[in-house]
């Protein structure tokens, strides 16, 4: 039976693809997990992902559910190595949604799509009864063009790779959390959702070459990210706590509410495997986009480990496994 935590990214996600979805459809060996896929079409790379949204509330400090469906649709192409071209958007509206909240969604897809450097160029709408849809959802596919001509993926990383974070954690998740508490911060804690185009095009001009892999940490955060890369990639990871970062006001709501933000959603945040040689290049491309400021090294590679494996290091020097999320989570993220 379907429960809402095989939605939160964590292990339950993770079971429900491994054992039941790639199984039927075929799959074979070890397949990675990532969003987006390059394939080949006649002498051309494409890099193909889709995704559906359903956040709620639609509406939310730093954004809406069409800026979420455009940011999260061109994120994924960008981290698998693709420059995002062309977007298909599909509604599912719900019958009473209003005009007006369907206009500005509409406004902000156009608007973030203009900003992405994409065009949305066919799509599809549906309606269906009153409370069956919880106002609108979505899907978007996208199309792009491979970037990388080396080798890139989780099997690209090597050990003693350094890890490296965009920015802050968890501020999507703690935003959303905030407003559907109601709580006295949220409007001082606003989603990061932004486009990672620009960023990951300034990362691979400045020396792609020692980039092997990269990945947006969205639903079970950055742990649940980092525990994927280790499964299909063999290896162990290292990551230090203390240099992982995380907002201030973040930080205090969660402490307050028992909460990691290691397991919170990102919206605009991205994780890279760097060559130790290109490591300062990339942070540096990093930290010249407006979303990048605050990025930082926050761990290494080491060695195989066939079962993948995430210890994370604390501020007391010990060390701990950093655990797929399991369990009761945040549903309707994104």
């Amino acid at each position: 039976m379907i429960e809402i935590e095989h939605g939160h990214g964590g292990r339950k996600s993770l079971d429900l693809i491994q054992q039941l979805i790639l199984p039927a459809l075929g799959a074979s060996g070890a397949p990675t997990l990532d969003s987006a896929r390059l394939s080949g079409l006649g002498d051309d790379d494409l890099v193909f992902s889709t995704d559906s949204f359903t956040i709620s509330p639609l509406f939310f400090p730093g954004g809406d559910i069409g800026k979420l469906s455009v940011c999260g649709t061109v994120n994924d192409l960008a981290v698998a190595g693709g420059r995002p071209e062309y977007l298909s958007l599909a509604l599912i509206l719900e019958e009473g949604f209003p005009l007006e909240d369907l206009r500005r969604i509409m406004e902000s897809v156009g608007a973030t799509a203009r900003d992405a450097g994409v065009k949305v160029v066919c799509g599809d709408t549906k309606v269906v009864e009153r409370g069956k849809a919880d106002g609108v959802y979505t899907n978007v596919t996208g199309v792009g063009a491979a970037l990388p001509r080396h080798p890139f993926g989780p099997a690209a990383i090597r050990p003693g790779d350094k890890i490296l974070i965009s920015g802050t954690i968890g501020d999507h998740g703690a935003a959303i959390l905030a407003v559907r508490n109601e709580l006295p911060m949220a409007s001082q804690i606003p989603s990061d959702c932004a486009p990672l185009w620009p960023m990951t095009r300034a990362i691979f001009e400045a020396g792609g070459e020692h980039v092997h892999a990269m990945r947006d940490p969205t639903r079970g955060g950055l742990a649940a990210t980092l525990n994927e890369f280790a499964l299909d990639a063999s290896l162990e990871f290292v990551i230090r706590e203390e240099d992982v970062p995380v907002r201030a006001e973040v930080a205090e709501m969660l402490e307050v509410l028992g909460m990691d933000p290691m397991a919170l959603a990102n919206e605009g945040k991205l994780i890279a495997f760097v060559a130790p040689d290109g490591a300062d290049a990339a942070m540096e491309a990093m930290r010249q986009s407006p979303i990048g400021a605050q990025a930082a090294v926050i761990g290494e590679v080491g060695g195989a480990r066939e079962d993948g494996r995430v210890l994370l290091e604390t501020a007391f020097g010990t060390r701990r496994v950093l655990e797929m999320p399991v369990g009761e989570g945040l549903p309707r993220i994104c």
